[in-house]
């Protein structure tokens, strides 16, 4: 994969939370990334409305500029954070890169988080993530839903994960 770094400056995305309180140990702007490969379901052979974030499937994907995001994240006292999750947000890693790229470069050094159902033996070496990591403060939550399993706390996160193959890791 070559590391492509033009990217139009805005990202898709479901809706956008300004203060979410559930989804990281510090208060965040919890962005619902726009796509999923279903994989958790689909290796599993579930039906897609077992997946908790699967009716977020049918709301319309719409364009936020990273400036807009950011702009949003700067006036927010309360954030800490800026977590990306609801679907699979390493679907669309160019945009997520730039996003992250973007308030770095604005000297905003508040925590990313990435919810991603893939693991980290798949994720590898992405020139992105690994770009990414050298930025600092980024958290990235690995692993996929499997039904039946007793949530743990997640020392990382500072929240639950529903499924005992889930983690954070923090870079």
């Amino acid at each position: 994969m070559v590391l492509d770094t033009q990217v139009e400056n805005s990202i898709r995305l479901k809706g956008v939370v300004m203060d979410d309180f559930c989804n990281y140990k510090r208060p965040s702007m919890f962005l619902i990334s726009s796509f999923c490969d279903w994989k958790c379901c689909i290796e599993q052979k579930l039906p897609l409305t077992s997946c908790q974030n699967e009716p977020l499937h049918e709301y319309e994907s719409k364009k936020f500029t990273y400036k807009s995001l950011y702009n949003a994240n700067k006036d927010n006292t309360i954030t800490e954070a800026v977590v990306i999750g609801g679907l699979e947000p390493l679907l669309q890693l160019p945009e997520v890169y730039g996003l992250m790229k973007y308030f770095r470069d604005k000297g905003c050094k508040d925590t990313f988080v990435i919810y991603s159902g893939y693991t980290e033996e798949e994720v590898g070496k992405n020139p992105m993530l690994l770009e990414m990591i050298k930025m600092g403060h980024l958290v990235i939550k690995f692993g996929r839903f499997v039904p039946g399993q007793q949530p743990h706390f997640d020392e990382v996160l500072g929240v639950n994960l529903i499924s005992n193959n889930q983690y954070a890791k923090e870079y």
